[in-house]
């Protein structure tokens, strides 16, 4: 779906969404903020486009897309950034009972929102969970019904580019997440930066669809392990967050919430 040439250059890029996009579980900044793949574009475009660069990321971690649209979208369009980023649903279809047909009206309504505003606007497609967490093949049918939810958007709007995470088995790789299992481990966030900017015409510096070199084998006493330190440490908590009606990012300030001169 990529038909943008690598000569186009942007000058200001906001990034929408969520934890995926705020950046979290990659490297730690001095600033006790995540890195992320979001910066790690800003940082290439930057370097292509020269000093005037702008960026802001709005993202919060938790955020369903009611409140990324109610939140987000008015500073966005406001900004007028010539390129969007745009992901967000995930953490309504992790919830039982989703109402998938609002999610994709939302999801919608914020693209149509960014694209009238003449930015070009970037979305994805989810990895494919059952592949690699037991217990998650219950989200399959709303996963496969954003993914052809956005493609179809794609059609519509020359404009519009997907990243498509889904059919990259690559992602099925424990070593692309971290520990929680539900976020991009540093080599994640690398790959889906370097996916981003490919669909934006840019050469990729590397296959980011290929899979890692084989790891080595884990006992069964190790994975055990590893399962047990996961249930203690991120799904309780994340469980308790859902029945007590609290989210991650609750009073949490946006990440970069002004487009600024940006460096890297």
């Amino acid at each position: 779906m990529t038909n943008q040439t690598a000569t186009t250059t942007y000058r200001s890029y906001v990034a929408v969404g969520d934890s995926f996009t705020e950046g979290m579980c990659d490297e730690l900044l001095p600033d006790g903020h995540y890195l992320g793949w979001a910066d790690r574009v800003a940082r290439a475009l930057a370097a292509e486009s020269g000093p005037g660069f702008r960026y802001a990321n709005l993202a919060v971690r938790g955020k369903l897309i009611g409140q990324i649209r109610d939140e987000q979208l008015d500073a966005a369009a406001a900004m007028g950034a010539e390129l969007v980023t745009l992901a967000g649903g995930l953490n309504d279809v992790l919830r039982p009972g989703c109402d998938i047909g609002l999610v994709k009206r939302l999801l919608g309504e914020s693209a149509e929102k960014l694209l009238a505003g003449g930015s070009t606007v970037v979305m994805f497609t989810s990895t494919d969970p059952t592949r690699r967490l037991g217990g998650s093949a219950r989200l399959l049918p709303a996963i496969l019904e954003m993914k052809a939810y956005v493609e179809g958007l794609a059609r519509r709007h020359p404009r519009l580019r997907v990243v498509d995470l889904f059919s990259a088995p690559c992602f099925d790789d424990r070593r692309l997440w971290d520990e929680d299992r539900l976020h991009l481990s540093p080599e994640g966030h690398r790959r889906v930066a370097v996916a981003v900017l490919e669909a934006l015409g840019r050469p990729a510096p590397f296959d980011w669809r290929a899979p890692l070199p084989p790891a080595p084998p884990r006992t069964r006493v190790a994975k055990a392990g590893a399962d047990l330190r996961w249930l203690r440490t991120h799904l309780g908590p994340w469980i308790g967050r859902r029945l007590t009606g609290r989210s991650s990012g609750d009073g949490r300030p946006p990440k970069r919430a002004e487009l600024l001169p940006y460096e890297g």
